[in-house]
């Protein structure tokens, strides 16, 4: 690990010197910068989730994508069903008009 670090320093120490010693763009100078990457956000803290038809019964347990849509899509088919309900499935006026006539 130490090693690593020394390693590392001294590399850093052989860019910085030839940025200094040397005309460079700013585009150069950039690509020699560090970055963090994204390794951290790998670390999950909690249990871990699940898929919906993983374990159906147990919404605590979900993704939270799987939870978004599974509750959208119900609240949906609620709304939608209470509207049929409440105003009688209504038909179109030209089925209306084709029982009347028989």
């Amino acid at each position: 690990m130490a090693s690593s670090l020394v390693a590392r320093a001294a590399r850093q120490a052989a860019s910085v010197a030839r940025l200094s010693s040397s005309q460079t763009s700013a585009a150069q100078a950039t690509s020699l910068v560090q970055r963090r990457g994204l390794a951290g956000a790998a670390d999950h803290h909690g249990p871990p989730r699940v898929n919906v038809w993983q374990d159906p019964l147990s919404p605590s347990k979900w993704k939270e994508e799987h939870f978004v849509i599974v509750s959208l899509s119900g609240w949906g088919l609620l709304i939608f069903g209470a509207v049929k309900f409440f105003t009688g499935g209504k038909k179109n006026n030209e089925e209306k008009l084709a029982e009347v006539a028989h």
